[in-house]
């Protein structure tokens, strides 16, 4: 279960580097396509660990 956790956070982490990509020459039309990617990644993961995090929350009945 941890890794699962680190896994996530990982592609959080890659979205982030996502976004400071900076395409020059002919893949420099394809920067807003990337940030968009970037930025549905970074959201859905980040969502992805919430409901994990509820998840626990409710199965340990505190």
């Amino acid at each position: 279960m941890p890794y699962c956790i680190l896994l996530f956070l990982a592609c959080i982490l890659s979205g982030f580097a996502l976004l400071q990509i900076t395409l020059t020459g002919a893949l420099a039309g394809l920067t807003p396509i990337l940030h968009i990617i970037a930025t549905l990644v970074i959201l859905v993961f980040a969502l992805v660990i919430i409901y994990k995090g509820f998840v626990a929350l409710i199965k340990k009945k505190c």
